[in-house]
């Protein structure tokens, strides 16, 4: 890969991280204004329910922004869209849908297999 290729799609990885950055300071901001006293116990199961579904969320996002960061890393030690298991390039169909995969779809693809097989 070259390296103006390399600088776009760390440019998109850098938004991308910006853009769950905000919106996880947006969710400790709203979740720290709430007091969290309903009369009604509905109302209070309610909002407790959505508050783990946010949180479940925010977990997942925690989970990307750390792979978003490793790829940003990778942009810039060289190893940025090579797959870790072939060690063959990725192709920029597949980093433009995820440009954090660490993983070719072959290989991907094949780990998923795995993974259905055994329920991982």
């Amino acid at each position: 890969m070259n390296n103006g290729k390399r600088e776009h799609y760390r440019d998109v990885l850098i938004t991308r991280l910006a853009g769950l950055l905000g919106i996880a300071e947006e969710t400790v901001s709203s979740l720290s204004r709430g007091d969290g006293t309903f009369p009604d116990p509905l109302d209070r199961a309610l909002n407790e329910s959505n508050r783990t579904i946010e949180l479940r969320k925010r977990d997942r996002e925690r989970k990307l922004i750390k792979k978003i960061r490793e790829a940003i890393k990778r942009t810039e030690d060289g190893s940025y869209g090579i797959c870790e298991i072939c060690d063959e390039e990725i192709t920029e169909d597949r980093l433009e849908v995820r440009p954090e995969t660490t993983l070719c779809i072959d290989c991907k693809e094949e780990q998923e297999q795995v993974e259905k097989q055994f329920g991982m």
